[in-house]
């Protein structure tokens, strides 16, 4: 035996090398033309060879294991598993190619059951898009590894699964981490290629703007996903989905605000993540969770972090983006085998690859089908001669001695091939009857067109696009669904920090030159009203509350000039970002506003917490000026008004959606603070609709969708003082699918204006309401025209009132009061209003000054 003598750092260098493309090629990077890793597709095509079909019942996944290990990969059992498992996943895997019957685990990181008790098969997506067109014809086959058996070399895939489903591996110096995404915008973006093959770059991620996530959640900012897409690398930010609930705790009327945690980023382990939340809040680094709860089932991910009081949630959920893996950064490495080799590509380069690959694909079984085809002619077209020359076949058949002989007396005589005359030989005594000779001259004819087509399709490369095309479209139409990631533009920002979208537009916080501009909702002082100010110089200001719900402080010049340029238009329409002043409020900086919100409390604010404003600004949302627990509806606000200074002989009069009603010393809003006071007890199901202060003597109505409307008298005797504890007593009993549509309190020299939802309204003067006992159904005062009608509102007006109409298509009219005849309650309203046929009356409203947007106070 000779002993060769080798360098060892030549020895070395070589195995490695032989190693490094093993590993490169064999086991851990995807192909760029099936997206597969060869285990995954030797799993796919023994499960093809098993025949476990979509249609076909399940089978035990140790039987596709065994399989696979004894036919195509030599490798631990284990491996074959975990890959067949990932397959399964569908939060592993945007469009699972196999289907699975068990446990496969979870997002938790749970092991899934062993192999000999689950059962899997081919789903629909990855049978057809990978499988149906498999054979020697379209791909290449080799042996396996004792060539006992023939592998493909790559599947004949219909779908860019390296896209759709993405990929990760290490091999030995480099790594994959291509994410997944979305089937429709994938396939459109191909047909895009395909059509216009310079597309330039912005249009083709217009088609494809980003990963679509099995779990959903949301990526931040654009900039990662367009340097991954055109040079094959970058890091994209991906964040979970979580929103603000207000949760019942226990039996009683106690609501805890919380943050609800609906989807996770891609491959993040659940479990882990509490965990580390837990952690973090052990050691003091998050502050304000009062308690987490996994209340995860089968129909999704709600992971509910319970929060403290006086805890604003955005800071709590900007923590957690900077702390936990609810924010992460997905590393995108677009690198695949192309030609054996290894190439980090961009997307376009990803998608054309697999044009050429499935153009290819296609001209292959093309050009097989017409092989066969003209295969199959020449026969039939053999089997027609001799049909024709019938009474020669016999002569020579009766006469020869033998089969050979009768052969050649068939090639010389009637010129045929030596496959034509075996065809004869072997053809059957049936195919002499006229039916079968009918149906040989059919087949003749469906194979010269077949073939016809064929030799277009391979001819024009446009008529095979046009195929390609159709069945992209195809398989679109049967596997698309819609995007689970949502992407939100902007930069992104560093260390996991995220951009917060609350009311308050006008406050940003510059973070450094790279940071996002967060934006945080404001705060109230948790200082008791009853505490000493801190000293600033009190100024005069106007408050102004549009029908929008936003707030807005002016300088008293700055008001004067805009009233005094004000112009009245009788009618307008309202553009989304248009608005109108519905409440003036005069008082100063060291004054308190008071705002009550639908869930029954009352919140202080003062007044010079309110933003000033100049210019044409409308302000800021009245809502994010409150607490974080009052912020979880944009409409939760129900009324507003400036704390009198004296609240000696004042009471709050708060009526429900349901028809309740309580009368509540002012005094009790003197223990206010930041947390808001609870000053209305509500049954399930209602909620706080009116709110106004009042003195006893004051009279009220209250008007229902039906026209009923009933007048009380505020005294001990209707409307008897409660504490903030009770419920209220019945003020109107309401019938089924009716509600409460409108409340006012009436003085001297008023007449109430209602309005139907149709148009229709009248004047009612109060001498022909009666006065009525709590718990009256009322008076019928309103007649309508139309069943389909009902009463849109009631306001209390004089003569010169003008009052704003709103209606179901944003536009806005005014209308003075003057202009709507008094009528009795027995009659019919006018239309002062021209609406349209599917238009209707959503809201009146009394503004207290003509609307008009402010003007700089310094001109």
């Amino acid at each position: 035996m000779a002993v060769i003598t080798t360098a060892l750092h030549t020895e070395m260098q070589q195995s490695y090398l032989e190693y490094a493309m093993s590993v490169i090629v064999g086991r851990a990077l995807p192909d760029v033309r099936d997206g597969l890793k060869p285990v995954h597709r030797r799993i796919l095509y023994a499960m093809h060879e098993l025949g476990l079909t979509p249609d076909r019942p399940y089978r035990k996944c140790a039987r596709v294991v065994g399989d696979v290990l004894g036919k195509y990969h030599p490798h631990g059992d284990q491996a074959v598993y975990d890959a067949l498992v990932r397959l399964v996943q569908d939060f592993s895997s945007r469009y699972p190619l196999l289907g699975g019957h068990g446990n496969f685990g979870s997002v938790d990181n749970d092991p899934p059951a062993a192999m000999r008790y689950t059962e899997t098969r081919l789903a629909p997506i990855g049978n057809e898009a990978l499988l149906t067109e498999i054979g020697e014809a379209t791909v290449d086959f080799v042996g396996n590894f004792d060539n006992s058996q023939q592998e493909p070399t790559v599947l004949p895939a219909q779908l860019p699964v390296l896209l759709l489903n993405g990929s990760s591996g290490i091999a030995v110096g480099m790594a994959t981490n291509i994410p997944p995404h979305n089937l429709g915008e994938v396939v459109d973006g191909l047909i895009a290629l395909i059509d216009h093959p310079n597309l330039p770059d912005a249009k083709l991620f217009e088609l494809i703007p980003g990963p679509d996530f099995p779990t959903g959640g949301e990526i931040i900012g654009t900039d990662g996903i367009q340097e991954a897409y055109t040079t094959g690398r970058g890091s994209i930010s991906v964040r979970g989905i979580a929103q603000v609930e207000e949760l019942q705790i226990g039996r009683g009327r106690h609501r805890r605000t919380a943050l609800v945690v609906t989807e996770l980023p891609y491959q993040v382990n659940k479990a882990a993540w509490i965990e580390k939340m837990a952690e973090l809040v052990n050691l003091g680094r998050l502050e304000g969770i009062a308690d987490l709860r996994d209340e995860s089932d089968r129909d999704g991910i709600r992971v509910v972090i319970e929060l403290r009081r006086d805890v604003n949630p955005q800071k709590i959920l900007t923590n957690l983006y900077r702390q936990t893996a609810l924010q992460s950064n997905f590393g995108t490495i677009m690198l695949a085998l192309a030609d054996g080799q290894p190439r980090q590509m961009p997307l376009r380069e990803l998608l054309q690859q697999f044009l050429n690959f499935r153009e290819e694909t296609l001209t292959r079984r093309y050009r097989h089908e017409l092989g066969q085809a003209e295969t199959r002619l020449h026969i039939v077209e053999g089997l027609l001669i001799a049909l024709t020359n019938l009474d020669l076949v016999i002569d020579i058949l009766r006469h020869a001695p033998d089969g050979s002989t009768a052969k050649m007396q068939f090639q010389e005589r009637l010129d045929l091939s030596d496959r034509q005359a075996d065809a004869i030989l072997a053809m059957p005594l049936r195919r002499l009857i006229g039916t079968e000779r009918q149906s040989l001259q059919t087949e003749f004819d469906t194979l010269t067109a077949q073939m016809q087509d064929l030799q277009r399709l391979l001819s024009d490369r446009r008529e095979l696009l046009k195929v390609l095309k159709r069945d992209l479209r195809g398989l679109k139409k049967k596997y698309a669904d819609p995007r689970r990631t949502k992407i939100i533009a902007g930069r992104s920002q560093e260390s996991g920090a995220r951009r917060q979208e609350s009311g308050v537009r006008n406050q940003q916080l510059e973070i450094g030159e790279q940071l996002m501009l967060d934006q945080q909702p404001l705060t109230v002082n948790s200082q008791s009203l009853t505490d000493s100010p801190v000293h600033e110089a009190e100024e005069e200001t106007v408050v102004e509350l549009t029908q929008r719900g936003y707030i807005r402080r002016l300088a008293p010049k700055a008001f004067q000039r805009s009233q005094s340029k004000a112009v009245e238009k009788p009618t307008q329409v309202l553009e989304d970002s248009d608005d109108f002043v519905a409440q003036t409020e005069f008082a100063t900086t060291s004054q308190t506003l008071v705002v009550f919100t639908r869930s029954g409390k009352a919140y202080p604010l003062s007044v010079k917490d309110v933003p000033h404003v100049s210019g044409k600004s409308r302000g800021t949302p009245l809502v994010t000026l409150l607490p974080p627990s009052a912020q979880s509806d944009p409409a939760s606000v129900v009324g507003c008004f400036v704390l009198p200074d004296s609240l000696d002989g004042i009471d709050l009069l708060l009526v429900t959606q349901q028809g309740r009603i309580k009368r509540l010393p002012a005094s009790e809003l003197g223990e206010l603070t930041g947390r808001g006071l609870t000053v209305l007890k509500l049954k399930q199901d209602d909620q706080l609709a009116f709110v106004s202060l009042t003195e006893v003597g004051d009279q009220l109505v209250l008007a229902t969708a039906g026209g009923r409307l009933l007048r009380l008298a505020v005294n001990d005797e209707q409307l008897p003082p409660l504490s903030r504890a009770a419920q209220g007593n019945l003020a109107i009993r309401l019938r089924k699918q009716e509600r409460l549509v409108g409340y006012t309190l009436i003085y001297q020299g008023d007449d109430l204006l209602l309005m139907s939802e149709q148009g229709y309204a009248k004047r009612l003067a109060i001498d022909t309401l009666r006065l009525s006992t709590a718990g009256d159904l009322g008076t019928q005062s309103f007649k309508f025209t139309s069943k389909t009608d009902a009463l849109a509102g009631m306001v209390a007006v004089a003569p010169e009132t003008a009052i704003t109409l709103l209606t179901s298509a944003n536009r806005m009219a005014r209308l003075a009061g003057n202009a709507v005849p008094l009528k009795g309650r027995d009659e019919l309203g006018d239309r002062p209003l021209k609406l349209d046929s599917d238009e209707r009356i959503a809201s009146l409203t009394i503004p207290k000054f003509p609307v008009a947007d402010s003007e700089d106070e310094d001109g």
